[in-house]
């Protein structure tokens, strides 16, 4: 396993999330929406759009089916990150703040204070934090850290994951705090898979 490229992305995550959950709570989870939520024209709008689906939670399934196939040693690693990220997740939605407004519901918006949002995207109104979209894709994101032969796949693969992030935003699906959140949620997420990893790995070992 690529720990080094691990670290480096972790490191970048977890320094990610904590910034926006930090603004969030200094300078108002509403107003650094409102900020990051800024329309940026019909480029942006169109890439966004779909763009945001990179952190669809249907992407583990091709990856879970690679793994059965081809890399069943590493089965215990990336169950785990798609049973612990689901559990975290779904917890945060249901049980710590269930039923939380998104930013449509909870903003209401004017003329100074317009919520961007994108035409043909369905925007959500409930269950806002935090954000699943971010966890799978930064969950993939540093999976792909430990997992890839690649020295510098933390630079594009940050990159993605955190556009993915940034895309619940721009698309008034989600706040900064809830995007910070998961990014967070993905952390936690692949830290503990990594130690169940290494346990299933000590026992084939005897």
């Amino acid at each position: 396993m690529n720990l080094s490229a691990f670290r480096t992305g972790a490191t970048l995550s977890i320094s990610t999330g904590m910034i926006l959950i930090l603004f969030s709570f200094l300078g108002g989870k509403e107003d650094l929406f409102l900020l990051l939520n800024h329309n940026l024209g019909s480029s942006a709008d169109f890439f966004f759009k779909y763009f945001t689906h990179a952190g669809d939670g249907i992407f583990w399934v091709p990856v879970a089916l690679y793994f059965i196939f081809y890399k069943r040693k590493l089965l215990p690693l990336v169950l785990s990150a798609i049973i612990l990220s689901t559990l975290l997740v779904q917890t945060g939605k249901k049980i710590i703040y269930p039923n939380e407004a998104r930013p449509t519901a909870a903003i209401e918006s004017t003329l100074q204070s317009p919520i961007h949002t994108v035409k043909g995207v369905t925007v959500h109104s409930n269950n806002s934090f935090p954000s699943g979209h971010t966890t799978t894709a930064f969950s993939l994101f540093l999976l792909g850290c430990l997992l890839l032969p690649y020295t510098y796949f933390w630079l594009i693969g940050f990159t993605a994951a955190l556009l993915a992030g940034y895309s619940r935003i721009y698309l008034a699906q989600h706040f900064p705090l809830d995007v910070g959140a998961g990014i967070i949620c993905a952390c936690i997420t692949v830290f503990l898979s990594l130690q169940i990893q290494k346990v299933f790995n000590k026992k084939w070992d005897r």
